[in-house]
Formats: C-alpha cells, structure tokens, sequence
C-alpha cells in the first residue's frame, strides 16, 4: 500500500493522536522555546535536554502515538514505521513558524518566517 493512500486514511487518526493545541501547557510552552519538535519519523523528540518532567510528557504523547500508528497498521495490514512516516509527513506539515523540526538526516532545523512548511521527498 502506498504511502499516499495511507495518508488519506489516517488523517483522522494522526489528529487523534497529536493535536497541536490541546497538549500540556509545558509541551506548548517547549515546542514555542524549541526545546521539542516534530521528527520525521511521526513522534515528538528533543532538541534539547528535557527536565524530567516534560521528557514524561513527551514520553506520555509519543506511546500514544505508537498505540495509533500501531492499531492503525494492524487495520491496514502494513507496518507500524509505514504508518508512523506517513503520519510524520502530516505533523511536520503542520509546523508553525518558529518551531523546531527533524528531517531523516538528524539535523534539527527551526521554521523561518517565509519558508514553506517542512515535507520530506518521500512524503508525495
């Protein structure tokens, strides 16, 4: 199954999954600061070192993410990575202005004002 299709089924789950204004006050405020970001790979990461307690927030987003991606996949009957890359292209089409983001090559980057929103060659 190819990843446009994918895509077209799961928006309604990524949206479950990682709506951008209803995390923690603390995830907000970090994802303003640039200490956390979309990665390419469908989960939240760090661009910097967490304290304990937003790493746990973070850590909470992302295993629920992986039950989607993973319950998703299972539906679909493709991989769990297949779904979480694909849900990947989406959330870091959504990246506002200012906020930080990962591409495959590791590298994290901040959204500039002008710039289109980040969408890696394999996301069609």
């Amino acid at each position: 199954m190819n990843r446009y299709l994918i895509g077209i089924a799961m928006a309604g789950a990524v949206a479950a999954a990682a709506p951008a204004p209803a995390q923690t006050p603390a995830v907000n405020a970090a994802r303003a600061a640039g200490q956390i970001g979309e990665r390419f790979d469908g989960y939240l990461g760090f661009a910097v070192t967490p304290s304990a307690v937003l790493r746990s927030q973070v850590e909470s987003i992302n295993i629920r993410r992986r039950t989607i991606y993973s319950n998703f996949a299972t539906s679909r009957r493709v991989s769990p990575q297949e779904v979480a890359l694909t849900a990947g292209c989406q959330l870091l089409a959504r990246v506002a202005v200012g906020e930080v983001y990962m591409l495959s090559d590791g590298i994290w980057r901040r959204r500039s004002p002008g710039q289109q929103p980040p969408v890696p060659n394999y996301c069609g």
